[in-house]
């Protein structure tokens, strides 16, 4: 789409000023600051009803949603403030693990766990409170484009039959932005900057989950897995404590995928069925399984994120991001309806919202803490394609420390004499170790 070198004034007869396309997280938090600021504001959600679309659940990084809801964490549907961070290889039979437990991290909640159907239902209350109209059960077809001298500018969305009219419309309609593509900001994107994450819901009593993850109260814990969770592919596998549940899914990038000639179904259920994983499932009720795609590619997937008309925000701009210890999404979004909706306001009320006139939400967005920690990160989705993270080192350690903890009649070695003898035997040579040392504690 050309650049507009002019700016474009507000349309005469429109039916609202702001059209916001989905309902997720992104979507609903953005209506609900330009419904509070006084613009006229509707969000087009296909489903049934907002969060009917959304799957299982995740760990929500509080700080942006607080910005927005300061009383969030007490008032929002929130499932358990995650104290406990377990980063695990896993093997076939043995694992390595990092148990990062820190009661402080409790007060104020830094990262809570969510259920995003009732996560989701409540954003759209907060919005329709403010004054949103919530339009659920709707598909748009299409976003509607006008042209003056060259330049096509959106000026609204054509949903079955019907036409709406905004001034500026947002697409907040995930990682697959078919809004975006549409508009000519997104093309095909590549497949190694994509990944499918499947996950399911399994019921247990609240007893039996604190007890199997050593957590009490409302606190909970989030674990990180990589290794033979997805049979070496690239990707990893999660764990996530609910009041009364578990989420628990896996993350694998589609190139690899297709290259191993694997099903996800497949790859999910030797997870779940890991010696070292089932026990903690165990006598659990199968609620809610599904799959979706998730952005992978950190900095480089952000690309164009606004148009004359038209701005793009949450996963539909690709804001997802996979540090090796976390994995965030959702902050991200807040963030990015935070920069999106502060722009939309901005331009209306100099009645220009031409690509010119909303450019205030990229800066926004780059200058906040998602572009910043985009940035900081943007070599981390190269580092963590490399194979050998997912088998090879999980391997290696096992090996190294079954040395050590392995006690016979053989006279004991000194631990750098038994990784020696490790890495003699290991396909992970002395020389990969350091530089993947090196590039990793660059990247993460």
């Amino acid at each position: 789409m050309p650049e507009s070198t002019h700016g474009a004034g507000l349309q005469s007869d429109v039916d609202f000023d702001v059209i916001v396309i989905g309902g997720g997280i992104a979507g609903t938090v953005c209506a609900y600051l330009l419904a509070r600021a006084g613009l006229s504001t509707v969000v087009i959600e296909r489903g049934e009803a907002v969060g009917s679309k959304n799957l299982s659940g995740g760990v929500l990084y509080t700080h942006s949603m607080r910005q927005v809801f300061p009383d969030f964490v007490e008032q929002a549907p929130i499932q358990r403030r995650i104290t406990r961070n377990y980063i695990n290889m896993l093997n076939a039979d043995s694992s390595f693990a990092i148990d990062y437990n820190d009661m402080s991290l409790a007060e104020p909640a830094n990262a809570v766990s969510v259920l995003r159907s009732s996560l989701d239902s409540w954003l759209a209350e907060q919005a329709e409170a403010a004054g949103a109209f919530i339009m659920p059960g709707v598909r748009v077809d299409r976003v509607l484009l006008s042209e003056d001298e060259g330049v096509r500018r959106v000026v609204g969305v054509q949903a079955g039959e019907d036409q709406l009219h905004a001034h500026v419309v947002v697409a907040a309609d995930g990682v697959n932005s078919f809004i975006a593509r549409q508009a000519g900001l997104r093309g095909k994107e590549p497949l190694h900057n994509l990944a499918i994450g499947v996950k399911s819901v399994i019921g247990l009593p609240a007893s039996t989950i604190e007890d199997r993850f050593g957590v009490t109260g409302d606190n909970g814990a989030a674990w990180a897995v990589v290794g033979d969770c997805t049979e070496g592919l690239g990707g990893g596998g999660f764990v996530y404590t609910n009041k009364e549940s578990l989420s628990i899914g896996i993350v694998l990038r589609l190139d690899a995928l297709a290259q191993s000639g694997k099903t996800t179904t497949e790859v999910f259920d030797h997870f779940t069925d890991h010696p070292l994983i089932a026990p903690y499932l165990a006598g659990g009720e199968l609620l809610e399984y599904g799959c979706h795609l998730i952005a992978e590619g950190g900095l480089k997937m952000l690309g164009e994120i606004v148009s004359d008309g038209l701005i793009v925000v949450g996963d539909a701009a690709g804001l997802t991001l996979n540090t090796g210890l976390t994995v965030r999404g959702m902050d991200l979004a807040v963030g990015s309806a935070i920069a999106g909706a502060d722009a939309i306001r901005q331009a209306i009320a100099a009645e220009d919202v031409s690509r010119s006139g909303l450019s205030a939400y990229r800066s926004q967005l780059l200058e906040s803490f998602v572009g910043k920690d985009l940035k900081t990160y943007a070599t981390a989705p190269d580092f963590l394609e490399r194979p050998r993270m997912y088998g090879d080192y999980g391997q290696l350690l096992a090996e190294i420390l079954h040395g050590a903890f392995a006690h016979d009649l053989t006279p004991r070695r000194h631990l750098a004499t038994i990784a020696r003898a490790a890495l003699k035997e290991s396909p992970v040579k002395l020389k990969s170790v350091i530089g993947d040392a090196v590039t990793g504690a660059r990247a993460l």
